[in-house]
């Protein structure tokens, strides 16, 4: 195992993410607790010390196994990590009532890490808002030895991600964020990883497969990869990669079988990051997939001065390719949804008249319009 030092600590690189548990009949709230219990002392046996669950993974039902399938360990064996559910703006008032539950349900005494949970466009006004006292109270619990690293975990644009750290910043020891070959470019993930370097604030990853869209591409693109590494899996490129990027300190991986833990751990036997010509590959792969699914919009705003309601259709479309990137994968494509839910209905894709204005100016001559349509569709 792969291990890294986190403030006088060894952390396993290979977290195990408990959001993707094996599940009876595919009820994703019904926990196949034999199968995981069996994963979980898999990954202790081979290494693993990191074990990462949430409120409201597994419908709530991920904190309660994790800590059960823990609780036969000695508790410095192992670090055990939990959210504050900030993705359901109802929570916001709650910080308390859920810390509280949380350490019942694991049935331990503190967390080794705890994450201001999803810091998005949708809930940065409220975590940032005082009345609710989340960031006072979490702070308190981590005076108290109840909380032993602080942190937070970020889905949103770059503004938002700037914005929280300039108002917590200082007392954020590490931020999770959805870190991969596709997303280094489409998600601006280079230039996040960049700025918590310069802030010394080590990054945890989500998302290293993008919900499994990584672990099989088409038979061009593993070609290009095989001749230059032909003993490594397809799935560990994604993984070579992250190893590559300076600041990452742990990797978690949703593994839902024990097929798919054990390809993962004999992936971080050993640290293989990838050389100057592998990144290239790599990358050249990235901008072949995003380009055949994304709507090639080059953000030059021609289109907005033209959309008699004042869309942003720049950022709208940006959206839409996150929501096709993902779904077409077999994901859930909840980042999209999340962030039209902070603007305005009269903002929103189906406020779009379809007068095709906008698609006068285009330069990449794209059909906006029909965009949108679909936009809505797809999103209900």
């Amino acid at each position: 195992m792969i291990y890294k030092d986190f403030q006088g600590m060894k952390l396993s690189m290979l977290g195990f993410g408990a959001m993707r548990l094996p599940v009876i009949n595919g009820n994703d709230a019904d926990i196949d607790r034999e199968q995981a219990f069996k994963m979980v002392d898999t990954a202790i046996r081979n290494g693993i010390n990191y074990f990462d669950t949430a409120w409201g993974y597994h419908s709530g039902n991920s904190e309660l196994v994790m800590g059960e399938a823990l609780s036969k360990y000695p508790r410095d064996q192992f670090y055990l990590t939990s959210k504050f559910p900030g993705y359901d703006l109802s929570n916001m008032p709650k910080v308390e009532e859920i810390f509280e539950k949380q350490l019942k349900k694991t049935g331990v005494d503190y967390f080794d890490f705890y994450l201001f949970h999803n810091v998005c466009e949708m809930n940065i006004e409220q975590y940032l808002d005082p009345k609710y006292g989340i960031y006072d109270y979490l702070m308190e619990q981590k005076r108290n030895g109840r909380i032993r690293h602080l942190g937070f975990s970020a889905h949103g644009e770059m503004d938002v991600l700037t914005g929280f750290l300039d108002a917590y910043g200082k007392d954020m020891e590490f931020c999770q964020l959805q870190v991969n070959y596709l997303d280094w470019s489409f998600q601006h993930a280079k230039e996040k990883v960049e700025l918590l370097n310069r802030m010394n604030i080590p990054v945890w990853v989500m998302e290293p497969l993008r919900g499994g869209r990584l672990a099989k591409l088409e038979a061009p693109m593993e070609d290009k990869l095989k001749a230059l590494r032909p003993d490594e899996e397809i799935p560990a490129w994604a993984f070579r990669f992250l190893e590559t990027i300076p600041g990452v300190t742990v990797i978690l991986s949703g593994m839902s079988d024990e097929e798919q833990l054990s390809a993962n751990l004999a992936t971080f036997e050993e640290d293989k990051p990838l050389n100057d010509r592998e990144m290239e590959v790599l990358m050249g792969i990235a901008d072949d997939m995003m380009s055949r699914k994304s709507v090639p919009c080059t953000a030059c705003h021609y289109c907005v001065s033209h959309c008699p309601q004042g869309l942003d259709i720049p950022y709208l479309l940006s959206l839409y390719n996150e929501h096709i990137l993902t779904t077409d994968a077999g994901g859930m494509g909840f980042i999209a949804p999340m962030a039209l839910m902070a603007i305005p209905e009269e903002n929103r894709p189906a406020a779009c008249l379809h007068c095709r204005s906008c698609e006068q100016v285009c330069p990449q001559q794209i059909l906006i319009s029909e965009v949108m349509s679909d936009f809505v569709e797809k999103i209900g």
